[in-house]
Order: structure tokens, then sequence, then C-alpha cells
């Protein structure tokens, strides 16, 4: 069937056939979702045969809306979220046949649950410098080296590294991209405690482990070329999520002073009007990026967005504390857990207030976001870049 076959119409009729056949009360939720993923309807603007019919994007909506009217389960996306916002559109451009064949629907089921090994202690801000390396031997590489702050890579069935595969040229070029099974001998997955007291971050140690050449995706030194593409769908991820109005970090502040008006202040009053409007303009702009990608325009507008992202958390939830005065300083739970995903709006507000930390720090930091921006949104020089041509190896580290 032709996309201009494919309207609100057709994609509604068959949901409903997908609802007939497999009614959400009486089936088992994973067997429900493998159900959709075979339909076409897990997302549409995928090719036929990987979850999708291809579609156009925008029409995920009217599949979304008539599945949840009817109580269906969904593939709870916040705990696969590296998996269906980073991995699977690297896997769908850059994969093998048979890599998306073998990974796609597994990840969107959420039956496996994936990380993303990039950072490294001495390649962070300036990722094109890591250091862990990757040896051919036949039809396998062996890895060795160090990844940090990697979340979910205690849940994590399959990674998604970058390592360096020729320390003899520039440190762009030099790098490949593998999908890795962190299953294998070798891996050690260890808790990285931060200051919430969780441990939802981890450090990751490859010691001579074994990845087939199958599972390399992209071309040898390629690496950093289709890294890329999984860094623009992060920040996108990350800042251009869909929210209703005084969704995420400005919604409980927002309750609090409608509910708690012994604490409000003249000042105060100010300062969350103002960040409420911004709020709310980035909640706007997040639409107007995801209507980009609806019309097959992503840009690096994603960068803009999770730099918002990151500073509104970290001035709203610092408002949110000082308008609680000492009860804001209250913490619920020091204990050390390994937690399944983040939950800004289902803790107290002194959780927020610390995590929000992170916000400028995970998925690019802020100072590297803003480079982005300057360079490749409004068009300012680059910064110089001295060891633009420098071999890998002859770098200072």
């Amino acid at each position: 069937m032709s996309e201009e076959t494919l309207d609100a119409a057709e994609l509604r009729r068959r949901a409903q056939e997908l609802l007939a056949t497999h009614p959400p009360l009486e089936t088992d939720r994973t067997t429900f979702l493998k159900a959709r993923f075979d339909a076409g309807l897990a997302w549409v603007h995928y090719p036929e045969g990987l979850g999708g019919l291809g579609a156009p994007r925008a029409l995920q909506a009217v599949v979304d809306a008539e599945l949840a009217t009817a109580g269906a389960p969904d593939n709870d996306p916040r705990r696969i979220g590296i998996g269906l916002g980073m991995a699977a559109p690297t896997i769908l451009k850059y994969g093998t046949e048979e890599q998306k064949q073998q990974f796609l629907r597994p990840l969107w089921v959420g039956e496996e649950v994936w990380c993303q090994l990039f950072s490294e202690p001495g390649a962070g801000s300036d990722l094109a410098a890591l250091g862990t390396r990757a040896v051919r031997e036949g039809d396998h590489w062996v890895v060795n080296g160090q990844k940090v702050w990697t979340s979910s890579a205690h849940l994590a069935r399959w990674a998604i590294l970058i390592a360096r595969t020729d320390p003899d040229v520039p440190k762009h070029a030099g790098i490949t991209y593998f999908i890795c099974d962190m299953t294998d001998p070798g891996v050690e997955v260890r808790p990285l405690r931060q200051i919430t007291g969780e441990a939802e971050f981890n450090e990751v140690f490859l010691t001579d482990v074994r990845i087939p050449d199958a599972h390399r995706l992209g071309e040898v030194g390629d690496g950093w070329r289709v890294a890329q593409t999984t860094l623009m769908n992060e920040r996108v991820s990350i800042g251009g999520m869909r929210t209703p109005r005084e969704g995420g970090m400005i919604g409980p502040i927002s309750e609090t002073w409608r509910e708690r008006p012994e604490l409000r202040t003249h000042d105060l009053h100010q300062r969350l009007l103002k960040l409420w409007v911004e709020a709310e303009v980035a909640r706007l702009s997040g639409e107007r990026l995801r209507q980009q990608l609806v019309a097959g325009q992503p840009g690096h507008e994603g960068a803009g967005m999770k730099l918002s992202f990151a500073r509104l958390n970290q001035e709203i939830s610092g408002l949110e504390v000082e308008l609680r005065g000492e009860e804001g300083l209250l913490y619920d739970d020091w204990t050390m857990r390994r937690p399944e995903l983040v939950d800004f709006t289902g803790r107290d507000a002194g959780y927020r207030y610390l995590r929000s930390k992170g916000n400028s720090i995970e998925g690019g930091t802020s100072e590297v976001l803003l480079n982005i921006v300057a360079e490749r949104v409004l068009g300012l020089p680059a910064e110089p870049r001295t060891d633009k041509d420098v071999a890998w190896k002859d770098l200072a580290r």
C-alpha cells in the first residue's frame, strides 16, 4: 500500500483490527506488543517488516490515541528510552538488514534494555578523544577500555559502543561503532553513586571483550559520523519530550504555589511567573521540533532544546526548594538503590534539586551544546582546533 493511501482513517482501521484480534484485557502484554510491532503500528514511519508501514510520521499520533483509548499497554518508553531514542534510529540508518531484523523488534517491545557506552573518564566533553581500543582479530574485535556515566548499564542486554580502531589518524577519523553484548565475558558493570544517594549511572570496564564484526554499525573508521546520528537523537529525546502544559518540573512548584498561600512572597511570585513562561515557551518549542521531525527536517535545534531543559530544571528546582523553606531541605531516602528510571515528579523537592544538577552534563554538557548552537544553528565562526589534523596517538593526554 502506498504512502498516499495510508491516511488517518486507514491507520485507525488497522489499529481497530489489532484490538479486535488481540483484546488488551485478554492478551498478555508482551504478546500484544509483538502483535502491534508485526502489524506495523509500533513506529509507523519505519519500513514495513521493521515495525512500521512507511507511513508519514505524523500518523503515529492517530495510532497511539486509538490504542490508548482502548486501554492497550505501551512499551514503557521511559524504561527503554535509550533503545528507542538512540539505538533504534542509528540501527535503522546504518545497520544491515540482518541487524535490523535481529535488534529492532525486541528493542521496541521492551524485551531488551539498551545502554550507551560513549563517555570515558578522559573523554566526556571531548568525546572524540576516547581511548577505548578495539583491535581486529579475524572476524572479531577485541575491546579494552573504560566507559562512565552509563545509564541503565545494570539493566541492559545490549549497548551501543564507540571505540578507537586506528590511533594513527586524527581523533575523529579512527573511531568505529559497535553493538556490544553486555552479558559477554569481560564486561563489568560497577555502580556509580550520585549526589542523590542512588546509583542510576554506572562505570563499565571492558577487558578483552570479543565483539563479532557482524555487530559493527557502519564502516570501519566511520564511527564518529554514525555517533552523530545517535547524539542528535539523544538531544531531541531529552530536550524535546512531549509534555502537557505544566508538565515536568514546573508542575510540582505550581501546585505548591496554589495550595500553600502562606509560602508566597512578591519576589517569589515574579520569579515563578518568569520561569512558568519560559517553561511554556520551551514546551511549545519542543512541539515545533517534533513537527520538524515529522516533516523529515531534523536539525541541531535539539541541542538548543536540551540546553533549555537543563537550565530550566535547575532554576525551577532551586526556586522550589527556596519556596518550601525548611521543608525544601528535607530528603526522603538516601538509600543506595539502582533504579530503572529517573522520576523527577514522583519524588520530593530535595530529590528534584539534587538530580537536576546532572541535567547540564548528561546528553552533552551545556558548554559543548552552546558551541554546537553557535556554530551549526547561528553560523558563527568555529573555535580554533589545533588538534584537528594531529594523529590521536600524538595528542597530549
